[in-house]
C-alpha cells in the first residue's frame, strides 16, 4: 500500500532529527560552523537593498555548491523550497500595485519598482529556505539545537525549539490516526463536506493537547527539569575553521561589492 502524505511527513521529520547515516563531504563539519555560516549568509543576503536583484542572484552560489557536497541534488532542494512560494507570493502580491515608480524599460516596456521588489523578495525567500533546509539536512535538528546552546543561546530557547520540532510528529501522528478512522468509516468516499473540517481540526487539537500532557507527565516522572541532556561535546577542528574562512568572506564580499558591475566593467575593458 502506498504511504500517505502524513506518513511521508512523519518519516521525514524523524529522519531529520539526527545527522544522516551516509557520509558527505561536509558531514564532518561541526554544527556550530554550519550554523555560523548559515547565519552570516542569511544576514548578508537579506540586508541587500530590495532593488538590487542582481546582487541577490549571486547568493544562489551557496546552495548550488553546497548541495552536491552534502550529497543532495540541488533540483530536489529547489523543489522542496517551492513549498514556501505561495506564502511569499501572498506577502508581496500588492507590491506592483502600490509601488509604480518606473525603474527601467526593456523593449519599450516600463518595469516599475514594485515588480523588482516582488521578484527580489521571492528570490530571497527561496534562497533562505534552501539554506535552512541544507543546515537541517547536514547537521540534524538535534545537533543544531545543541549548537545553539554551545554558542551561548539561552537553554530555554534551544529546548523549546527542539520540543516544538518533536511535537510536530505527535501532531501528525494524531492526524494520521484520525485519518485512518475517517477512511474506515467513509464507505469509499474520497471527499467530505466543508462543515466536517471544523470538528476535525478541533478534535485534532484536543487529542494533541491530551497526548502532549501525557508525554509531559512521563518526562517529569523520569526526571525532566526543563532542559534536555546535551550530546557528547565535539571539538572544533581545523576543517571547521577553514569552512568558515572560505564562506564567510565570500558572503561579505557579495554583500558589499557589486560583482555584476565589476564583471561587466572587466569584460568591456578586455573588449
Amino acid at each position: 500500500m502506498k504511504p500517505s502524505r502524513l506518513e511521508k511527513a512523519i518519516t521525514v521529520l524523524n529522519a531529520r532529527q539526527m545527522k544522516p547515516a551516509e557520509m558527505s563531504h561536509i558531514g564532518d563539519i561541526d554544527p556550530r560552523a554550519l550554523l555560523l555560516v548559515t547565519v552570516v549568509y542569511l544576514v548578508a543576503m537579506l540586508s541587500v537593498p530590495l532593488q538590487r536583484t542582481d546582487m541577490i542572484i549571486w547568493f544562489a552560489a551557496y546552495p548550488i555548491i553546497s548541495a552536491p557536497l552534502a550529497h543532495i541534488a540541488y533540483e530536489r532542494l529547489f523543489r522542496n523550497s517551492l513549498y514556501v512560494l505561495p506564502i511569499l507570493i501572498f506577502i508581496v502580491i500588492f507590491n506592483p500595485i502600490y509601488d509604480r515608480f518606473p525603474a527601467f524599460s526593456i523593449f519599450g516596456i516600463t518595469i516599475n519598482s514594485g515588480w523588482i521588489s516582488f521578484f527580489s523578495i521571492i528570490i530571497r525567500g527561496l534562497l533562505a529556505t534552501q539554506a535552512l533546509l541544507l543546515l537541517i539536512r547536514v547537521a540534524g535538528f538535534n545537533e543544531l539545537c545543541d549548537a545553539l546552546r554551545r554558542l551561548g543561546c539561552p537553554g530555554i530557547i534551544s529546548t523549546q525549539l527542539l520540543m516544538v520540532y518533536r511535537y510536530l510528529s505527535v501532531l501528525l501522528q494524531e492526524a494520521l490516526t484520525m485519518q485512518h478512522a475517517r477512511q474506515a468509516r467513509s464507505y469509499g468516499k474520497n471527499s467530505f463536506k466543508a462543515s466536517m473540517w471544523g470538528p476535525f481540526v478541533g478534535q485534532l487539537l484536543l487529542r494533541t493537547i491530551e497526548r502532549s500532557r501525557r508525554i509531559n507527565m512521563a518526562m517529569k516522572a523520569r526526571g525532566f527539569k526543563g532542559s534536555l541532556s546535551a550530546s557528547p561535546d565535539t571539538h572544533w577542528a581545523t576543517a571547521d575553521t577553514v569552512y568558515c574562512l572560505v564562506w564567510i568572506p565570500v558572503f561579505i564580499a557579495l554583500r558589499f561589492l557589486d560583482v555584476s558591475s565589476m564583471l561587466l566593467t572587466l569584460f568591456a575593458y578586455r573588449q
